[in-house]
């Protein structure tokens, strides 16, 4: 789960300082080779489009991760004891059993890393690769076409919601309903021997690339440059991170809760469409996002002065010109997550739950607050852990949209990645990383406690 703590652009910059020309890799190899010139050899670019694909995937992996570790773990091991009682190998039963069970962990999971691939603006825009998004950015700040740039944006949200409709449509008649009372007490499978180590190789040069080469370039970068570095700026840039994403992750998980909520009591097709048409926030450019948010709110202050106007009152730029545009545009972004996440974890708890409930009467307040929230007590913490790294690590929304003296880690970082000098704002990058730490190790404990 560490690389979920890593902003994307970091590591970008961190593997392009590392593997250019002039990097420690290529120059060590032309000393050990005897090699004068990039004739002489050949080595990949990191900065090109099979270079951001990896760099983004290093980071994102984690959400399916995370959300399928926590499908894993809500299944009953009877069912898989089962499976293998029928003659199925470990192997097999991962496959047609375990895996099946948790399609839409995944397809949730899936769609997560979707938007936020197809959203992405700092990785793709130091790696010099045209996708949608810089399309949007550089129509929009080069073309000054803020209409063109909407309708690009448009055919990201389309492309988005055809690839959704057609994964759900593909489902409808499924189902499946676990009962909470057979949670693992175990794990479903144990590796041994050569698969064990080969796991453990694997998984450890995952976290190698994705993580600890990355950190460690960053502590260098850190100690080196200690002197540049060092700001008492940093711990204010901090707090402000930290208000920001924890105000949001509140805000977006009581959301889902209620709508998710609503569409389970409902029981018809039509409460779907809020909750679809929600998420779809998430696959928004920060950029387009930005103006999304902005002209509404501009529009209800100027709305609000005209009619103080005799009054003599002026409210100004009380919301445009504050943090609240960039909360509001966190949550309009990050619902998504949330909303999968709890979606996934609501789906599993039996309606037959919700019929016991009703039949000692209790309300269906009631019902979610003494039955549901209970069981969902997992996926509501992955969902706010994802949410708050998140918020720490975005970015084009808070460049647009941050008022005056407001600065975040992000921004202050980005400055600095943008200017090809990561290493003045080595410490606060790697702030970024630690705070990441602190939900990381409590979404972790939890995940590992033995129900």
């Amino acid at each position: 789960m560490l690389p979920l703590a890593m902003p994307t652009y970091i590591i970008a910059y961190v593997y392009t300082d590392l593997l250019d020309y002039a990097g420690p890799v290529q120059i060590t190899l032309r000393k050990w080779f005897g090699w004068q010139s990039p004739n002489d050899y050949w080595f990949f670019d990191i900065r090109t489009l099979p270079g951001a694909i990896v760099m983004i995937a290093l980071v994102l992996y984690p959400y399916l991760f995370l959300i399928f570790k926590t499908a894993l773990r809500e299944q009953s091991f009877k069912l898989v004891q089962a499976s293998q009682l029928m003659g199925l190998s470990p192997w097999k039963s991962f496959f047609k059993v375990s895996l099946v069970l948790s399609r839409g962990a995944i397809v949730a999971a899936l769609a997560l890393i979707s938007m936020e691939t197809m959203a992405d603006f700092a990785t793709v825009s130091y790696f010099a690769v045209s996708t949608l998004t810089t399309a949007v950015y550089d129509t929009w700040f080069g073309y000054y076409s803020l209409t063109a740039a909407a309708k690009i944006s448009g055919v990201m949200l389309l492309l988005l919601f055809l690839a959704l409709m057609a994964e759900r449509f593909s489902r409808r008649d499924q189902a499946v309903f676990e009962r909470q009372s057979s949670v693992n007490s175990e794990s479903l499978y144990i590796l041994k021997g050569k698969s064990g180590w080969l796991a453990t190789a694997f998984c450890s040069f995952i976290l190698l690339i994705s993580f600890v080469i990355p950190i460690a370039v960053l502590i260098n970068y850190a100690v080196t440059y200690f002197g540049k570095a060092w700001s008492s700026e940093f711990f204010s840039y901090a707090w402000q991170s930290l208000k920001v994403a924890g105000v949001v992750s509140l805000v977006t998980i009581t959301l889902s809760i209620l709508v998710v909520f609503y569409q389970r009591v409902a029981k018809q097709t039509y409460p779907l469409i809020p909750g679809r048409l929600a998420s779809t926030g998430y696959a928004l450019p920060g950029t387009v996002l930005a103006i999304a948010v902005l002209l509404p709110l501009t529009l209800l202050e100027n709305t609000i002065n005209t009619v103080l106007e005799p009054y003599n009152l002026d409210i100004g730029l009380l919301l445009s010109g504050s943090v609240f545009t960039i909360i509001i545009a966190y949550i309009v972004r990050f619902y998504a997550i949330a909303h999968g996440a709890i979606e996934s974890s609501f789906l599993r708890i039996s309606p037959s739950l919700d019929m016991a409930s009703q039949s000692m009467g209790k309300s269906q307040g009631q019902t979610l607050r003494l039955i549901h929230l209970p069981l969902l007590r997992r996926g509501l913490l992955t969902a706010a852990l994802l949410v708050f790294i998140e918020c720490m690590k975005e970015l084009p929304a808070a460049l647009l949209l941050r008022p005056f003296g407001f600065e975040s880690l992000a921004t202050h970082v980005f400055q600095y990645v943008s200017d090809e000098q990561l290493e003045l704002a080595s410490i606060s990058a790697l702030f970024i990383v630690i705070v990441g730490f602190i939900p990381l190790y409590f979404i972790n404990r939890s995940m590992e406690q033995r129900s």
